[in-house]
C-alpha cells in the first residue's frame, strides 16, 4: 500500500494520532497561557478587543475542551463519535475565527492564517483517513444489504 508510511508511525500510533497529539500539546500551552500567564499569548490573538481576565479564562476553557478532544481522538481513532466531535471542533473554531476576522475585525489575519493551517491540515487529514479508520461502510454490512 503506497500510503502505509503516512498512516503508521513508531510505537503503533498512526501518524494522524501523532499530529493530533501535537495539536493538543500546542492548545495545552495556549490554555496554560490564558489561565496562568499574563494572557500575553492569549491576547496576541485579539486585535481590537480588550482582553480581560474573564475573557482569557473563557477562551482557555474553550481551548481546553478542544485540546481534550484532540487527545481523546488521537488514542481512539476508531471511535466514530469522538472522531466526528474532534473534526467538528476544528470546523466550528475555524468558522468562528473566520467570522471574527472578516466581519468583526477582532482577530488578526496572521492569527487566522496560522489557525487555517493547523485546522485545515487536521480536517483534510481526518477526511482522508475517515475510511481507513473503520468509519466507512464495512464489507460484510455492504454485502448483506445487497
Amino acid at each position: 500500500m503506497a500510503g502505509a508510511s503516512w498512516t503508521k508511525c513508531t510505537g503503533g500510533v498512526p501518524a494522524l494520532g501523532w499530529w493530533l497529539i501535537a495539536v493538543g500539546a500546542f492548545r495545552s500551552a495556549y490554555t496554560l497561557s490564558c489561565f496562568f500567564g499574563s494572557a500575553a499569548m492569549c491576547s496576541a490573538t485579539a486585535s481590537e478587543i480588550t482582553m480581560t481576565g474573564q475573557h482569557a479564562r473563557t477562551i482557555a476553557v474553550w481551548t481546553l475542551l478542544s485540546c481534550t478532544l484532540c487527545f481523546l481522538c488521537a488514542f481512539n481513532l476508531g471511535s466514530k463519535p469522538i472522531y466526528a466531535a474532534t473534526f467538528l471542533s476544528f470546523l466550528y473554531a475555524l468558522g468562528y475565527l473566520t467570522v471574527e476576522c472578516l466581519v468583526y475585525h477582532t482577530v488578526r489575519a496572521t492569527t487566522l492564517s496560522l489557525f487555517i493551517f493547523i485546522a485545515g491540515t487536521s480536517m483534510v487529514w481526518m477526511l482522508l483517513q475517515w475510511n481507513s479508520n473503520g468509519h466507512g461502510p464495512r464489507l460484510r454490512e455492504a454485502t448483506k444489504q445487497q
